[in-house]
C-alpha cells in the first residue's frame, strides 16, 4: 500500500510528484480581486481549461498549495485541477486559520479565509462546467465550510482524514439549504488518526450524515494521510457524481 504523509499533518504525495509537477508548471495568483486572489498551482495551462470540470485542492495545516498535486495521477483526466494556497504563513507552510484549541482560533477567522476562496472561485467559474471541492485535513474544514455557505455552488466534495467545524452562531452557513438539497460528499479517514480528536470526528460524523449525500469509507493503517486506495476510490466517487467525468479506469 502506497502512503502520502508528512510529519506535521500535511498530505504530502511523493509517488505521483514528479508527473504531477511537468504537468502543472504555471503558479502565480488567481484572476479574482487583488486583495483576496489567492496563489494557485493549476494542472494544465489556460488555454486548455476552458469548459472542463473544475477540481479545487485545499491543503492541510502548515502545508502549502504543492502538497496535493502529487495526487493528479489518480484523478480523472476532465478535471483542471487547482491547489489553492492557504493565507497565513506559518512555519515552513501556510494555515487557513488558527488550529481549533488554540486562543486565537475562531469561526470569523474561519469564514474570512473561506470567503476569499469563494471569492476567487466566483471570479473563474464562469469558464467550467462545475467546481467540485477536495480538501485534507484543515482543507477539509475549508472545503465543507465553502459547501455550507454557497450549497448549490458545488458539484460534490472531497473530505479526508479532516473535520467540518462548529458554526457557534455564525450566519455564514447555510445548512439549512443543504439539509434540503443535499450534496453528494466523500468522507475518508482512518479510525487511529493520530491529529484530529474524537469530538471533531463525533460532531463531523454527525453533521456530515445530516446534511450530504454521505459516503464513507475507513482506511486501516493510512493514520492521518493518503493512500492509494483511498485515491482510488475518490477518482471513483468523482466519476460517479460530477457531470461530464467519464468512468474510464486508471491506465497510470
Amino acid at each position: 500500500m502506497t502512503n502520502f504523509s508528512s510529519t506535521d499533518g500535511s498530505a504530502a504525495p511523493s509517488s505521483a510528484s514528479s508527473s504531477a509537477s511537468a504537468s502543472a508548471p504555471e503558479t502565480g495568483p488567481g484572476t479574482g480581486p487583488a486583495s483576496t486572489a489567492p496563489t494557485v498551482v493549476w494542472s494544465k495551462p489556460e488555454d486548455e481549461r476552458s469548459g472542463s470540470p473544475l477540481l479545487v485542492l485545499l491543503h492541510g495545516h502548515m502545508a502549502n498549495e504543492e502538497d496535493l498535486m502529487g495526487i493528479l495521477d489518480f484523478l480523472p483526466d476532465e478535471f483542471t485541477v487547482a491547489s489553492v494556497r492557504a493565507p497565513v504563513a506559518l512555519g515552513a507552510g501556510f494555515t487557513w486559520f488558527p488550529l481549533m484549541q488554540d486562543a486565537a482560533y475562531s469561526v470569523d477567522k474561519v469564514t474570512a479565509a473561506v470567503q476569499d476562496v469563494i471569492d476567487w472561485v466566483d471570479s473563474i467559474k464562469q469558464s467550467h462546467s462545475s467546481v467540485t471541492l477536495l480538501g485534507f485535513s484543515m482543507g477539509m474544514a475549508v472545503a465543507s465550510s465553502m459547501l455550507r455557505a454557497r450549497p448549490a455552488d458545488y458539484a460534490a466534495v472531497v473530505g479526508l482524514s479532516g473535520f467540518v467545524v462548529p458554526t457557534d452562531g455564525s450566519t455564514f452557513f447555510n445548512d439549512s439549504a443543504l439539509v434540503a438539497k443535499p450534496v453528494p460528499f466523500f468522507w475518508g479517514r482512518d479510525q487511529e488518526d493520530p491529529v484530529i480528536p474524537a469530538d471533531r470526528i463525533e460532531f463531523t460524523h454527525g453533521w456530515l450524515n445530516r446534511h450530504t449525500k454521505l459516503t464513507k469509507v475507513l482506511y486501516a493503517g493510512m493514520y492521518h494521510s493518503i493512500n492509494a486506495q483511498e485515491l482510488g476510490h475518490v477518482r471513483e466517487f468523482l466519476q460517479m457524481v460530477v457531470p461530464g467525468v467519464s468512468r474510464t479506469p486508471l491506465s497510470r
